[in-house]
């Protein structure tokens, strides 16, 4: 086919389109105050005031404002000037506006639009109304005047909102500005009605961030709040671009059921590839692979740290229970003195629990044995259990839990560790009484408040029975009996 003549087509944009585009970006009216302050903040505004009532929105601040370039590329949509002047020239800020969709998108809430700004000697007005807009269907021209500066307001910009057509609640402006903006950057300080807004800050259990890949670093801070902190309202961690947030993500957390809640943070990487409307990124790209595979770390790692704090929560729980348990059978057993394997026991003399001193506990049992062992040979007229040649335990886990009391002439101890799902419940080396974590038994009782007691009571005192009766199991099986019933004799009155 041969090509007859050659022509150019001119390519327009129906300027109510331009407005259409802006409402389905900017779903919620707040958005809008996100978009101009951020402006703002890529001028080197160090303060921004917004004053919000019924019927119009002040947005002022006092910025390098625009000269009258400055003012042509403003109303050019999708202009590269700030990819082009990527890093403010005062304090040297990463932009964040890429698209210049959003003063556009405002006239989905108001009717009119009015810019007015300083730099230098240059000062200039543009009225932008949407009636009058769209009525010059196919003309692009604004009425812009020139104006005498104001040298004591100095350079900056001020937007002016009027003719609202959709309503703004402050609160609700509030948590968008401290979700969107970047309020923590230094020399940046936004007032709404008069009143600083304050970045958002938690209390609790902090993991920082700070990783690199080939992209570049993504950096943050995770906090765990704790229990009574614990909030649904603002579920899942801030990922921020450039220092505002473009959406919260729960990355897989929301398998984790309560403990969700109080996960909290921020997390910052400037790489990232966002959609034209700042809610969200352009996930099918490798830079956000490459995140993705950082946070996965991070996940890991807040996983992590809820499980060494759910096991410190346990542990109280099981040092206690192993506490009341011993003073109960302290008790039983100076009531029944004839069952006890560590000679008279003096009633209510209930002393020698270690608490505090559970850790040094630890380290005296088991290069231990030794000193056990040196113990019977100074006594030999006290009846000590045997030991065994070749001790079962050799080495106690850093989670064990060990507590001590003086029954008689002699030291009782109780340790609580992990010695493996496929092994005894319970067993007993000379004073010691092991009660194995990893069992099935004991993880289901240590589940219930109310049988945590009675469960470690129950292994405590069958080793007892086991140590002063080994011929018979039907008699130490009676002991045992009476030694709970009459520990627990308190509770069924």
């Amino acid at each position: 086919m041969q090509i007859k003549e050659k022509k150019e087509l001119e390519v327009t944009v129906d300027k109510r389109h331009i407005i259409s585009i802006g409402e389905r970006l900017y779903t919620e009216s707040v958005e809008l105050l996100r978009e101009l302050i951020n402006n703002a903040y890529d001028a080197d505004a160090a303060e921004v005031r917004v004053e919000l009532d019924p019927e119009k929105i002040v947005i002022t601040d006092d910025g390098s404002g625009m000269d009258a370039e400055g003012l042509k590329q403003y109303f050019i949509i999708g202009s590269d000037e700030k990819v082009l002047q990527s890093v403010s020239p005062k304090f040297g800020r990463e932009r964040i506006g890429q698209f210049g969709i959003g003063k556009f998108a405002s006239l989905s809430a108001a009717t009119r639009f009015e810019v007015i700004t300083q730099q230098g000697e240059f000062a200039a007005r543009v009225i932008f109304d949407k009636n009058d807009w769209e009525t010059a269907r196919h003309t692009w021209h604004l009425p812009c005047e020139i104006l005498l500066p104001d040298f004591a307001r100095g350079d900056g910009t001020t937007v002016i909102l009027s003719g609202l057509t959709k309503p703004f609640d402050i609160e609700e402006a509030e948590e968008k500005i401290k979700e969107g903006v970047p309020l923590k950057a230094p020399h940046f300080a936004i007032y709404l009605n008069g009143r600083r807004i304050e970045p958002r800050s938690y209390t609790g259990q902090k993991i920082p961030v700070l990783e690199g890949c080939r992209y570049g670093l993504v950096s943050g801070e995770i906090i765990i709040t704790p229990k009574t902190m614990a909030s649904t309202k603002d579920l899942g961690i801030d990922v921020k671009v450039k220092g505002a947030t473009v959406k919260k993500d729960l990355f897989g957390m929301e398998t984790w059921g309560k403990a969700v809640a109080r996960i909290k943070g921020e997390i910052q990487a400037n790489f990232l590839p966002i959609t034209s409307d700042r809610s969200n990124f352009v996930t099918d790209t490798e830079e956000y692979q490459e995140f993705l595979k950082i946070m996965e770390k991070v996940i890991a790692a807040i996983k992590k740290k809820l499980g060494k704090e759910a096991d410190q929560r346990e542990d109280i729980r099981a040092g206690r229970a192993v506490k009341e348990a011993l003073q109960r059978i302290h008790r039983a057993l100076a009531l029944n003195p004839d069952f006890s394997p560590f000679g008279p026991i003096p009633y209510g003399e209930e002393k020698g629990i270690g608490g505090g001193a559970a850790a040094a506990d630890k380290r005296k049992l088991f290069e231990p044995e030794v000193r056990l062992e040196a113990a019977a040979a100074a006594k030999p007229e006290t009846p000590i259990v045997k030991k065994r040649r070749n001790p079962l335990v050799k080495k106690i886990t850093p989670n064990a839990i060990v507590r001590k009391i003086k029954m008689g002439e002699h030291n009782v101890s109780v340790c609580l560790d992990f010695f493996g799902e496929n092994n005894p419940e319970c067993f007993s080396e000379g004073n010691i009484v092991y009660i194995n974590r990893d069992h099935s038994l004991f993880k289901r009782e240590s589940r219930k408040a109310a049988a945590y007691t009675m469960y470690v009571a129950r292994l405590l005192t069958q080793e007892i029975a086991l140590m002063k009766e080994t011929k018979s199991p039907r008699v130490a099986f009676n002991r045992q009996s009476k030694l709970l019933k009459d520990a627990f004799a308190d509770t069924a009155e």
